[in-house]
């Protein structure tokens, strides 16, 4: 008879090892399957597409229906754009963030964009330190520029909340030296609401406020953070005065080494989010949990509902790229 070697037989032998989740390839991009529920919102076929590309740095993703075509931003570029479903791209406004004199390379153009009911759009602007209202004409007018009398660092991302008033992100991005600019006027990188002509602080303990949006229900305020020692999404409770409370860490991707960081979110109608992080979007369950990612060739930077409601744009890096989803923006 044949001895087995090490005194045990096959059957004694341990089980293998889970095997991790692996992306696989989808399109130009890849898919990354980590919960039963992420099936339920991306489609086994799906793929990331290119839309269009050649640009610096694409930032702001905003779909017009009135257009049929996607707005966005180009923060290096400092140019803001249009790209229909074809691909034909379209410069909107030239020196949108501002007529800069910064170093090339420079984060001084525009960057979030608003739809407003009446058509017109809101837009960040990096080195003019605003918002500002572009009209039919694309014309521009100042919404908001200072709080208690200084001028804000560079309004980042916007979004209305639950009760029609305007929240937005500051971090210090359109500044060339940031944190440590001679023009810095504000000892703090904030996240404000502005009603009735009115501003007010609401968050000023983050490092880089960047993203923002609310759940569904309008309870949860979610903003991003982007520092490379803490990549975190916070969470807040929505007071009903419109202030928040309760803040608390929704996200944690500070452990990722893989390319990009907390940057711009997007709800769906279910309350998941879909946050750009380290290694792609990721899809995140309302309860914490991280579904799966969505990857594009290039890191991205923010993410827009497009289409049908049905079509997540991604705008990342030089690129535009999109993805058909199961499920429906918010």
């Amino acid at each position: 008879m044949l001895a087995v070697a090490g005194g045990c037989s096959p059957a004694d032998a341990p089980p293998p090892a889970d095997t991790a989740p692996v992306a696989t390839p989808a399109g130009v991009g890849s898919i990354l399957r980590l919960d039963p529920a992420f099936d339920a919102l991306v489609p086994g076929d799906t793929a990331v597409e290119k839309v269009a590309g050649g640009f610096q740095f694409t930032e702001g993703p905003l779909w017009r229906p009135v257009e049929n075509r996607l707005w966005f931003s180009d923060v290096v570029g400092n140019v803001l754009r249009a790209v229909a479903p074809t691909g034909e791209v379209e410069v909107l406004l030239e020196n949108a963030g501002g007529d800069s004199t910064a170093p090339a390379g420079s984060y001084i153009g525009p960057n979030g964009l608003l739809g407003e009911p009446a058509g017109t759009v809101l837009m960040a602007q990096h080195f003019n330190r605003q918002i500002v209202r572009i009209d039919a004409d694309r014309r521009t007018t100042t919404v908001v520029d200072r709080f208690e009398g200084k001028r804000l660092n560079s309004p980042n991302d916007l979004v209305f909340g639950p009760d029609g008033a305007l929240y937005f992100t500051d971090p210090p991005y359109g500044l060339v030296g940031q944190d440590d600019d001679p023009a810095k006027e504000l000892d703090f990188n904030g996240v404000f609401r502005f009603a009735d002509a009115q501003l007010t602080a609401l968050v000023r303990d983050l490092g880089r406020p960047n993203g923002i949006a609310f759940s569904p229900d309008g309870r949860t305020m979610y903003v991003s953070n982007t520092e490379a020692t803490r990549k975190v999404i916070m969470a807040y409770d929505v007071t009903a005065d419109g202030g928040v409370a309760n803040g608390r860490v929704f996200v944690d991707g500070t452990a990722d080494t893989s390319p990009g960081m907390p940057d711009g979110l997007k709800v769906d109608t279910q309350g998941n989010v879909y946050a750009t992080m380290p290694g792609g979007v990721w899809v995140v369950a309302p309860d914490g949990r991280h579904l799966g990612t969505i990857t594009a060739p290039e890191v991205a930077a923010n993410v827009g509902w497009g289409d049908d409601g049905h079509t997540l744009y991604i705008t990342a890096e030089t690129g535009v790229y999109r993805v058909r989803l199961t499920a429906a923006g918010y």
